[in-house]
């Protein structure tokens, strides 16, 4: 549609819907200017996920629906958004559903799939052995050490790009030493990869599984494996095109000697349906939970019968237990402090930080 969008805004439509509207979520971009193009006499918006990274998610998607509704970006941004995200404004928050409650229709799944059976989720924590906790200990020191130098010298308001650096190399670590771009080649030590294999060995028997990854390197250490221990699966990530990714959801839907789908996190968010699988492993958890629920919900849908397992695995005693002690620490802001990495470097105090590499 973005592309001929000056065929599309020739017509004018009885009904346009637009579904997983999330993805119309940022105002400047150009999938969302071409939409605002299309006319039509009524407009939809069918998504599960309408605020994924901030309040001011919803600002573009109620300018499709009812242009002006919500004012300017900039009014939109000062009277709301900002107060409520940043400030915890209720005041501000209850105006804001106030206004957009007429135009919603919530149905939970719970509502709609009575018939649903019930989902555990569980953490799965991982001790790294000596090798990877080395490599792990020497970067935290570093970081730890060049943050608190970065905050002291710039304030932490210039030191997101390094915070997130750090962040993102400890999580690689997390994950497995090898996926470090650095000059030094690192090993492949980990300890989730080699818990994940043996889960898939000896725990999953006749079951299907689903593995997310952000990181399509660590997805990639999980291939050779399963190549080396003869284990059939199917891989999707960005770079897949829509055909070979039907063709990927199709064979691992009927196929019975395929029990894993290996999906990027991002890729499989959505527009998946994999009702095959009842296991569902997070290897290394975005820090979005809309987005995980998002991933594990690809199985537990309509057409479910089995009872689905969720595993979020976790690296004992690092940045990513951490993180989640943190999220506990600041439950009154749990709603958007961990909405993506940005969103919660927001949120992080020089402290917070002391604790994160501590």
């Amino acid at each position: 549609m973005r592309n001929d969008i000056e065929r599309f805004n020739q017509f004018a439509f009885h009904y346009v819907i637009l579904d997983e509207s999330q993805a119309i979520k940022t105002p400047t971009a150009k999938l969302t200017k071409a939409v605002q193009l299309i006319k039509a006499k009524n407009k939809l918006l069918l998504g599960g996920t309408p605020v994924q990274n901030n309040t001011f998610d919803l600002y573009a998607q109620f300018n499709f629906l009812n242009a002006g509704m919500l004012g300017t970006m900039e009014f939109f941004k000062q009277q709301f958004a900002n107060p409520i995200d940043k400030e915890g404004d209720s005041l501000a928050s209850n105006q804001l559903q106030k206004l957009i409650y007429p135009f919603m229709l919530r149905r939970t799944k719970e509502q709609v799939a009575k018939d649903l059976p019930a989902r555990t989720e569980m953490t799965m924590y991982c001790e790294m052995g000596a090798e990877q906790l080395k490599i792990y200990n020497q970067f935290k020191e570093y970081y730890r050490k060049y943050l608190l130098n970065k905050i002291k010298e710039e304030g932490i308001g210039k030191s997101g790009i390094y915070i997130l650096e750090g962040l993102t190399k400890l999580r690689h670590i997390c994950d497995s030493p090898a996926l470090l771009k650095e000059d030094k080649r690192y090993p492949n030590e980990s300890a989730k990869l080699e818990e994940l294999i043996r889960e898939i060995e000896e725990n999953v028997g006749q079951h299907k599984v689903l593995v997310f990854s952000q990181f399509v390197g660590m997805l990639d250490l999980i291939r050779l494996q399963l190549d080396h221990h003869k284990i059939a699966f199917e891989y999707i990530d960005g770079s897949v095109t829509a055909q070979n990714r039907q063709k990927a959801v199709e064979n691992f839907q009927n196929n019975a000697y395929v029990k894993v789908f290996l999906i990027s996190l991002k890729a499989g968010g959505v527009g998946l349906n994999l009702t095959a699988a009842d296991y569902v492993y997070l290897v290394d958890p975005w820090w979005n939970p809309a987005v995980e629920q998002q991933a594990i919900d690809r199985t537990h849908r309509i057409g479910q019968t089995k009872k689905i397992f969720a595993y979020k695995m976790i690296c004992k005693d690092s940045i990513e237990e951490k993180i989640i002690q943190l999220q506990d620490k600041k439950k009154a802001i749990a709603a958007d402090i961990i909405k993506e990495e940005n969103g919660f470097m927001k949120k992080l105090t020089k402290d917070d930080i002391e604790f994160l590499f501590s």
